[in-house]
């Protein structure tokens, strides 16, 4: 599959196969991953690779009860280390959300292409996630990513490309 192709198949998936992700596919996604772009290619991230039942049901508490943690065969956890990105992103905020969200992107489109659905999860107890995996004080959680075989997919509606693009000046 082709990037365009990744790109227009990516939806978020609701319901999740129990089918296990063969070891070729997961690295296939997280090399993908670890190719994006970051400012001053600093690459200000670590991402954890959840598949143990028990700490996935634990982390169900820390997302709010949303059992597409649990439903999931695998669920990456994708972190910010704020001491390793570029301070000054635009002269006002630090660069990890921005590179981990490019990341991120490298993550959904690798799984669209395998054949694999993913969910964003931004609504979590950051507190409680640091805990169940020993994550330092000093990185940031960025998202829950649930990652498996698509039961089923919820299509979204998009802007039309005119409400949000303009040419030579904001409109």
């Amino acid at each position: 599959m082709d990037v365009i192709e990744a790109i227009k198949s990516r939806q978020d998936t609701k319901r999740f196969k129990r089918d296990m992700i063969p070891e070729d596919k997961l690295k296939t996604i997280l090399n993908a991953t670890r190719l994006a772009s970051s400012a001053k290619n600093l690459q200000p991230w670590k991402f954890i690779v959840i598949r143990d039942e028990d700490l996935k049901r634990k982390l169900v508490g820390a997302c709010n009860n949303q059992k597409i943690v649990i439903e999931a065969p695998m669920v990456i956890i994708a972190c910010g280390i704020v001491s390793e990105a570029y301070p000054y992103l635009g002269s006002y905020m630090s660069s990890y959300p921005v590179d981990v969200a490019m990341a991120l992107t490298h993550l959904t489109l690798a799984a669209s292409s395998e054949g694999l659905g993913t969910n964003l999860i931004f609504d979590f107890h950051e507190d409680k996630v640091k805990e169940l995996f020993n994550i330092p004080q000093d990185v940031k959680v960025i998202a829950v990513i649930p990652i498996g075989y698509p039961e089923s997919m919820e299509s979204c509606g998009r802007k039309h490309i005119s409400e949000i693009v303009c040419y030579d000046k904001y409109e």
